[in-house]
């Protein structure tokens, strides 16, 4: 089979793919028209309010990308493994990135050869916790919250990077980025050969395509990303109140902190707006592992989470990390709770 006809198929693909959501979005405005109306508003609004955070941080991929700061920040991730991870784990931990933002130079990293095992830890910690954040938290839940939170985050990408060692020889481990267009263009720049660092990326034609093509491509991620998330997240706010999810996490029984996580994190809707719905589950009788579970589980298994990352790791380093996900979530849970009781 030709390089020309595999082209076209995957072309094919992705216009049938497209045509089929195209199709399920007319059915569903034709069924459903004042629920695609206020849809469409919030997920416009969404873009809106995210847009201070998300366009700074796909200009600074961009930049990192096209100036050859990646070849400094790799190193970070480069040495030995368990250094690597409980480096990845800290920064993780206390920089304010999103998977998404940071969904570029990740997979330039791992394009670059970086192990799995540090990028998962970053992976699995980033999204949990920053300074704002962890202020925020203090504020509405209290300090015991905010630090169990941080401290959360950090165990969670330790646990996570140091369980992925044990996979470090394993084919799909070493190579785990997915073969599609998504990963190529947000490794090419990276993966073009070795450049040294100039801050300086608008003087040199090279420079500037290189950040034009990082900025473009991630930028249509971010969106092909955000816009399901946000309508998804407009259906279960429309189908979920605090009140029927207490149902199920409300009560401090064996089963509170399970339900929090596997019932609660797909009904996450982002690190702040979560605290005070999350403080209205506590106020209406949930357990504090349960609400801790919540809070952690959310962040790396909800929608935003899983979305900045299925795009471009193939189905077992995905699958690996959804799995770490929600047993770290369930650990937090249970410790931060017997942590309270003690």
């Amino acid at each position: 089979m030709t390089d020309q006809t595999i082209a076209r198929r995957q072309t094919n693909k992705r216009y049938l793919v497209w045509g089929m959501c195209l199709s399920l979005s007319v059915v569903i405005a034709f069924v459903w028209p004042q629920h695609t109306m206020n849809a469409a508003k919030f997920v416009v609004w969404g873009l809106v309010v995210v847009a201070p955070i998300v366009i700074p941080g796909i200009l600074l991929a961009a930049w990192i990308i096209a100036s050859g700061a990646d070849t400094y920040i790799a190193s970070a991730f480069e040495g030995r493994t368990l250094r690597t991870v409980l480096a990845a784990s800290l920064i993780g931990a206390i920089t304010p990135v999103c998977g998404v933002t940071v969904l570029p130079l990740m997979a330039g990293l791992l394009a670059a050869g970086v192990p799995l095992a540090p990028i998962m830890a970053f992976w699995l910690s980033s999204p949990i916790t920053d300074p704002a954040m962890l202020a925020t938290t203090a504020a509405t839940l209290g300090i015991g919250f905010a630090v169990g939170k941080t401290l959360a985050a950090i165990g969670l990408g330790l646990f996570g990077g140091a369980a992925t060692v044990l996979f470090a020889k394993a084919p799909w481990a070493r190579d785990a980025l997915r073969d599609n267009g998504f990963a190529r263009q947000l490794s090419a720049a990276r993966c073009g050969g070795d450049k040294t660092f100039d801050p300086w990326v608008w003087q040199t034609k090279v420079r500037r395509q290189s950040f034009g093509k990082q900025f473009r491509a991630t930028g249509r991620l971010i969106l092909i990303c955000l816009i399901p998330a946000f309508a998804a997240e407009y259906a279960l706010n429309a189908a979920l109140t605090p009140g029927a999810l207490a149902a199920y996490v409300g009560k401090d029984q064996w089963w509170a902190i399970p339900a929090a996580v596997f019932v609660g994190a797909p009904a996450y809707i982002d690190g702040y707006a979560a605290l005070p719905l999350t403080r209205g589950l506590i106020d209406n009788g949930m357990s504090e592992g349960a609400a801790m579970a919540f809070l952690i589980s959310g962040g790396v298994v909800s929608i935003w989470g899983a979305m900045a990352i299925a795009p471009v790791l193939k189905l077992k380093p995905f699958l690996l990390y959804l799995f770490l996900a929600v047993l770290g979530s369930l650990a937090a849970g249970y410790v931060f709770g017997w942590a309270v009781h003690s």
